[in-house]
């Protein structure tokens, strides 16, 4: 399980009146109050018209109040083929159910977040990715409204969560990687993805790190720019910026159906419908409910393996270990 105290790293630093302060998140214990909020688009009449998305949605739904506690009244449904305008998947709904889903988020609260539709990328305008592109996922009046891009998701559902407070979000889209934003990702051999932690960069880490938790935006970008003045080289840039201004000391987990450069399969398993990342973390829990982050990583790769290319990728908004166990 994991541990209940807050977890500090990094170098010490000075902050006020004189006081030592260390970075530091919380892991949550997921016993707090649970929502989610569940997303699918099958883009009705529409060029790639998608077939499992739908059934996704209300699979993991399910899948949530059975496996994990949820109740349905704390689960909102965003699918298209809703009657109901305010549960259609629109991008101005969607929006709206991402800011319900962390209102009023609390020290071990656990909330859950669920979209399966399309997904893609478009030109970085802030240098926080390594290979120019931010992720998007694509609503269904995406044609009319433009997309979402994973700078607002963050901005939403991660920047506003509290120490202690638990956001477990799957992507079943192509281009997903990283569309949430979360700056540490790990491989299936539990250890933190190169580069180095951006810890080691020193002092614009640590005022990057205090203007976040205190809500100064201009200085924490301030402070991160300073941070990436002292790399070398675009992508390394790339990922000192992103680490310095998407920390965060709160529990956020993304597992994403693909790396950022990888599409993900829109599939049949049982005869049904579905997405293959969707199905995979479904049938890798209920095999084994009691698997640690890094062990679930490789179940969900070894149940994709033999039928598809695409790789699930595990990130989160804090250095963590991987060994604990993956609750929610």
């Amino acid at each position: 399980m994991p541990p209940t105290s807050y977890q500090h790293y990094g170098p010490s630093f000075q902050g006020a009146n004189n006081q030592t302060q260390q970075p530091y998140f919380q892991y949550s214990q997921c016993n707090g109050k649970k929502k989610a909020l569940c997303i699918g688009i099958n883009y009705f009449g529409q060029d790639a018209e998608l077939r499992g998305c739908i059934n996704d949605a209300r699979n993991i739904q399910q899948f949530l109040c059975a496996k994990f506690g949820y109740r349905q009244d704390d689960i909102v449904m965003l699918t298209d083929d809703s009657n109901n305008p305010r549960t259609m998947p629109t991008r101005d709904n969607i929006l709206t159910a991402m800011q319900w889903l962390v209102r009023g988020a609390a020290p071990n609260d656990s909330l859950f977040f669920h979209y399966s539709g399309h997904g893609g990328q478009t030109k970085d305008r802030d240098g926080d990715e390594a290979d120019g592109q931010d992720e998007v996922i694509y609503p269904v009046d995406f044609k009319q409204s433009g997309h979402i891009v994973d700078d607002i998701m963050h901005e939403i559902m991660v920047r506003p969560l509290p120490a202690g407070c638990r956001l477990t979000a799957i992507f079943d889209s192509c281009h997903s990687g990283s569309v949430l934003d979360l700056p540490y990702i790990y491989s299936t051999e539990g250890k933190l993805k190169e580069p180095n932690l951006v810890v080691e960069a020193g002092l614009g880490l640590k005022n990057a790190f205090t203007s976040y938790a205190s809500g100064d935006l201009g200085g924490m970008f301030k402070s991160a720019m300073g941070v990436v003045k002292t790399a070398t080289g675009s992508g390394q840039k790339a990922e000192q910026y992103a680490r310095a201004t998407r920390t965060s000391p709160a529990d956020v987990i993304s597992w994403s159906g693909c790396k950022d450069s990888q599409t993900s399969a829109d599939a049949m398993e049982a005869g049904t419908a579905t997405g293959a990342m969707s199905y995979a973390f479904m049938t890798a829990l209920s095999q084994n409910s009691q698997q640690s982050y890094q062990l679930l990583l490789n179940s969900l790769r070894d149940i994709l393996r033999s039928k598809y290319s695409q790789k699930p990728q595990l990130s989160s908004s804090h250095p963590m270990d991987t060994n604990i166990l993956f609750i929610c």
